[in-house]
């Protein structure tokens, strides 16, 4: 396992998602309930910014198409996207959210 420091934790507030990119991933930080997830930030069906997405509670929702992924988990959860995006370890240290990415 290899973490990567992605953001601080202060740039991602409660109940929000945020994009970045980190060795050449596009990664998806959530932050639900103070608890922080990192899944895949491209869209399993056309590519789309999931960190730019509306967040719901654990759902968050493409921008481009609608499409809705469970952020603890990565499920497909509404279509059109018909695979999973991939979820990635996370673990806060020194007030910075790292990920096994």
């Amino acid at each position: 396992m290899a973490f990567t420091k992605i953001c601080s934790t202060s740039d991602v507030p409660l109940g929000s998602i945020r994009q970045f990119e980190a060795n050449g991933k596009v990664i998806a930080i959530a932050n639900v309930d103070g608890k922080f997830y990192a899944i895949n930030g491209e869209c399993t069906h056309m590519g789309g910014p999931l960190g730019e997405g509306e967040l719901e509670g654990t759902t968050v929702t493409c921008p481009w198409h609608m499409g809705q992924f469970d952020v603890t988990n990565g499920k497909v959860l509404a279509a059109p996207p018909a695979r999973d995006v991939a979820c990635f370890k996370v673990k806060v240290e020194g007030g910075h959210v790292l990920v096994d990415a």
